[in-house]
């Protein structure tokens, strides 16, 4: 008798077989067999018509905050995330001494737009040292399995205090007792470390992360102490500028060390085909014994525009300023009224720098989210509201007012920024084909008020595997391999991510025909009433954790599977031998 047997299902099982019908068989949280199950189980789900796969590992996510009081890290789970890695960007809320903890709510605040007010009512500290942050998190009851990185930003603080704070160069001391404080966060389980080195990434005060320009014996001496550990990974978001002086010190810190460094790539606008060195420099660096991987996105990092939205094209006008603290449905009465449209879009826009200008007149990057056949997330170049506008003799403005009145003010525009090449997304798919990427950035859990990425896992297999219309698509053993195994192996979480014996029981079963991510809303649930966007999703029928039916059709079962993943994890060899 098995706790649990998956008949008849569509297996995809995360290794890049070819999908084929099976039966899965799950003991004690773990997969006991794969094929024609003939012993009966506690429960049975029949899979009939489903496709079953392993259930994803997002790496780059930064529940830090919500972890400590949401079982449900919601809205990952409800896209079928079993495992999330938190602690991404060189932020996060250890190490952290009694006296800033405001200071490192404001640091996450401005870096991932995650509410402050959120933050401090949601978070209950009881924690100085990472291995404390570690204890706090273990035990508690969520959904899915957690891991955790040492934030660079919280260690720099912590040893530095303002000359940390004010990125000033660490001396022999500081840099010694950051590396201790590294090593015993890795050893405590943190699967590994992050710093930010990108000017895009400000606290809320306007000053880089702790750690952007931090220079070379700082990260080395981080590298070593977690070499000693035996185990973790160098995760970082940086400009790449210039691109080979950072491989430099990249390429060196793995080489001596032997641990795996990984950093964030997107296109970029300022140079289109910049990703191209990277990746260049990347397979060089390998080539010299460096375990270098570039974590890719599956689509635009773009922002979501709305009048509830962190931003929109109208916030830096004067009319507009007057009326933007009132409660929102009293704004939207004003935004109702024709005179008020009518100054607003007759307005200029105060300057706001170039993001700003993007922001307030960038017409040629500015979409319609919502299709009648859907989201879409891949706009051609003649759907922009500057062609729009072009064609209807209708001002960009009044164009762009009038969608976000939509859906009685509840209207989304799309502005994609990074990997948004020349109205072109091939090159995207070409770096999901690249052998030194690994699918991440999903940002899960940040970037509240104006971004939803948490839906890239259902999004791959909608977009990228089914309905992709513009360009050449992927297959589904591919898609599903590149969010379970892949990810997975990058930190050294070898039990889970493909579905078979000896693995962990974390899986989706998927009415792959239904599934679709539903359009962004903006909800006020988290602590305090701060606000996110959500997405949510149709088509997953189960989500199972280490055995445990956690969704159903949508709807949470109340089981609590989940755990603080501490360190490495092997799959059981012998069981799988069996």
């Amino acid at each position: 008798m098995h706790d649990l047997v998956i008949r008849n299902g569509r297996v995809i099982d995360g290794a890049e077989t070819p999908a084929f019908l099976a039966d899965i068989a799950i003991d004690n949280g773990r997969i006991t067999a794969v094929g024609k199950i003939a012993g009966a189980g506690r429960r049975e789900i029949d899979a009939a018509g489903l496709i079953v796969t392993p259930g994803w590992v997002d790496i780059h996510t930064h529940y830090d905050g919500q972890v400590t009081w949401d079982p449900y890290l919601a809205p990952s789970s409800w896209h079928g995330v079993t495992t999330a890695v938190m602690g991404n960007c060189g932020v996060g809320f250890a190490p952290v001494k009694p006296d800033r903890h405001d200071w490192l709510i404001a640091l996450m605040e401005g870096v991932e737009d995650i509410p402050g007010a959120a933050l401090a009512e949601g978070i209950t500290w009881g924690w100085e040292t990472f291995p404390e942050y570690l204890d706090s998190l273990d035990g508690q009851p969520r959904v899915m399995d957690v891991a955790t990185q040492v934030p660079h930003g919280a260690v720099r603080a912590y040893v530095m205090g303002e000359r940390g704070a004010r990125n000033e160069p660490a001396n022999a001391e500081d840099i010694a007792e950051m590396s201790r404080i590294v090593g015993e966060g890795v050893a405590a389980g943190a699967l590994g470390f992050s710093t930010s080195r990108t000017m895009l990434h400000l606290a809320k005060d306007g000053e880089p992360v702790p750690g952007t320009f931090a220079a070379e014996d700082e990260l080395l001496g981080i590298g070593r102490a977690m070499s000693a550990v035996g185990h973790g990974v160098f995760e970082m978001a940086s400009d790449m500028a210039p691109a080979e002086d950072e491989f430099q010190w990249m390429r060196k810190l793995s080489a001596e060390t032997g641990v795996p460094v990984t950093y964030g790539l997107l296109q970029s606008p300022i140079k289109a085909d910049g990703w191209r060195r990277l990746l260049e420099l990347t397979e060089e660096a390998r080539a010299e014994g460096a375990q270098i991987t570039a974590q890719i996105a599956c689509r635009p990092t773009g922002m979501v525009l709305g009048w509830q939205s962190t931003v929109h094209p109208f916030i830096g006008r004067e009319s507009y300023r007057k009326i933007a603290d009132l409660p929102f449905e009293a704004r939207l009465t004003q935004l109702k009224d024709p005179e008020v449209r009518a100054r607003i879009i007759a307005e200029p826009s105060r300057a706001m720098g170039p993001l700003g200008m993007i922001l307030t007149k960038g017409f040629d990057r500015m979409f319609r989210l919502e299709q009648p056949e859907g989201l879409d997330y891949e706009p051609a170049a003649g759907d922009s509201i500057a062609a729009l506008a072009r064609t209807s003799g209708e001002s960009p403005d009044a164009i762009v007012y009038d969608m976000l009145m939509e859906k009685d003010g509840r209207g989304y525009i799309y502005l994609p920024l990074l990997n948004y090449a020349e109205f072109s997304f091939d090159h995207i798919h070409e770096m999901m084909n690249h052998p030194n990427t690994v699918l991440s950035l999903s940002d899960g859990g940040a970037h509240c008020g104006v971004i939803c990425d948490a839906s890239f896992p259902t999004y791959m297999l909608t977009h990228w595997a089914r309905d992709r219309s513009r360009g050449p698509r992927l297959s589904l053993e591919k898609v599903v391999a590149m969010q379970t195994r892949d990810t997975a192996r990058l930190y050294g979480l070898e039990d889970r991510g493909v579905l078979a014996p000896g693995m962990k029981a974390d899986l989706n079963l998927i009415d792959y025909d239904r599934l679709a991510i539903e359009a962004p809303e903006m909800a006020f649930d988290l602590p305090a009433k701060g606000r996110r966007l959500i997405q949510r999703a149709r088509g997953y029928v189960a989500t199972i954790v280490s055995g445990v039916v956690t969704y159903e059709n949508g709807t949470a079962t109340g089981e609590m599977p989940g755990q603080l993943i501490r360190g490495p994890q092997q799959a059981i060899t012998a069981m799988a031998a069996e």
